[in-house]
């Protein structure tokens, strides 16, 4: 008898490594200060970051098969994460800040489970260097727009290998082939310059919409979020005002909040001012992944209780 499919609220494909974050900020190493190492990378800190509020979650990514590696495996584990598909690549090491995620093979995916999650999450970096590039592509093309697909644009070349793109307008066209099959496309103005070549707000927005998204999240910093529908609603909301600590894990908060709202059917609104939130609370503490956020601190931040 065939096992029934395991359903995952969701499932983040790209990123993961080790992050290195100091415990006391601003001490130097000579006057006692130290760092700590932390699960990091964007897929798995959304991944973590949906499953602190609740959600069945999962990564496909790589790592090396080092003492590295395992952290990562036992970290994501501890966090509530499945890491079944996070799978040792044997010749390689797991750097800090980042992993061999883009060593993904079509082959290697299990598209039952990619099809059967309630929200797929894909990322720009894993569009730029093969063979991440193609499984990314197949596993969009393989839910055929069922469900929720979000699209990060996550544009971060300081991050990539020297097989990446370094010019946006060599990734554009793999970014609007992504656009088609994605129906939520998340980014700061920067991201989505790179994947529609307008710049304003409200332009990229509807770019993004015209390119065959459902719902555009433009985030624009200390000007808040904008969240523009298909349908024409349309959300303008503020930041949450909290002291910056350390920003990394900020915008995977934001995500893995986004995530929970989509999947608790929130008008667009109610979910960019969740999302907004829990990356406010992470970007007023340490630690990446270690610093998201409870439903309890989302919603005193949402209901105006300070960090």
């Amino acid at each position: 008898m065939v096992e029934p499919v395991q359903q995952f609220d969701v499932i983040s494909m790209g990123r993961i490594g080790v992050d290195l974050h100091p415990h006391r900020p601003g001490v130097p190493r000579a006057r006692g200060g130290s760092s700590g190492r932390f699960l990091g990378g964007s897929a798995a800190d959304v991944a973590v970051a949906a499953a602190r509020l609740g959600r069945s979650t999962a990564v496909i990514s790589r790592t090396g098969a080092d003492a590295f590696g395992a952290y990562l495996h036992q970290t994501l584990t501890e966090c509530g994460v499945d890491n079944r598909w996070v799978t040792r690549v044997a010749d390689s090491s797991t750097p800090v800040s980042g992993a061999p995620d883009l060593e993904i093979h079509t082959d290697e995916l299990d598209y039952f489970a990619i099809r059967a999650a309630r929200i797929l999450w894909i990322t720009g970096t894993g569009l730029s260097a093969e063979p991440s590039r193609s499984a990314t592509l197949a596993a969009l093309k393989c839910r055929d727009r069922s469900g929720t697909t979000v699209f990060d644009l996550d544009w971060r070349p300081a991050l990539w290998n020297d097989t990446a793109w370094a010019d946006p307008e060599e990734a554009r066209p793999y970014y609007a082939e992504a656009l088609r099959h994605a129906t939520v496309a998340v980014g700061d103005l920067d991201e989505c310059e790179v994947a529609t070549g307008v710049r304003g707000p409200h332009e990229c927005a509807e770019a993004l919409l015209a390119a065959g998204v459902e719902l555009a999240v433009v985030k624009q910093g200390p000007k808040g979020v904008l969240a523009v529908h298909r349908d024409g609603t349309t959300a303008a909301v503020p930041p949450v005002p909290v002291e910056v600590v350390d920003g990394l894990g900020a915008g995977d908060a934001f995500g893995g909040a986004l995530c929970h709202g989509l999947l608790s059917g929130w008008e667009p609104e109610r979910t960019v001012r969740y999302a907004g939130a829990a990356g406010a609370h992470a970007a007023a503490r340490l630690a990446g992944s270690a610093a998201m956020p409870t439903p309890a601190e989302v919603d005193g931040l949402v209901n105006g209780v300070a960090p």
